[in-house]
């Protein structure tokens, strides 16, 4: 009896002990926001929470708009993004970025 209690106490121990496995970096996020600044592969991306958080490109990063393929070189301050990979040192380093569509002309809206 004496022994599965301490077998008990020490499982108990362990699972309330923080494990570098169950650490947040190194697993998919997604950052949801507006790009408020380009630099090559890196882009500032301001959530819809207010934080900013910087979000890596790379050759092997889908990015889409749509259904459509894009080049890095087409995004640009103001797009609306979604970049979904694993965080690093606080960044992302995007698998994937889906631009957001962009809004009709308000002077074709009015029409």
């Amino acid at each position: 009896m004496n022994g599965r209690w301490m077998a008990g106490v020490a499982l108990v121990a362990a699972l309330a002990m923080p494990s570098p496995g169950w650490a947040h970096e190194g697993h998919a996020h997604k950052v949801m926001g507006t790009v408020s600044s380009v630099d090559g592969p890196h882009l500032m991306v301001k959530t819809t929470d207010g934080k900013t958080v910087m979000v890596m490109l790379d050759a092997k990063t889908k990015i889409t708009q749509g259904k459509a393929k894009l080049d890095a070189a087409a995004l640009k301050v103001g797009d609306r993004v979604v970049a979904e990979g694993a965080e690093e040192k606080e960044m992302i380093m995007a698998t994937s970025l889906q631009v957001g569509a962009v809004p009709a002309p308000v002077a074709a809206a009015k029409k």
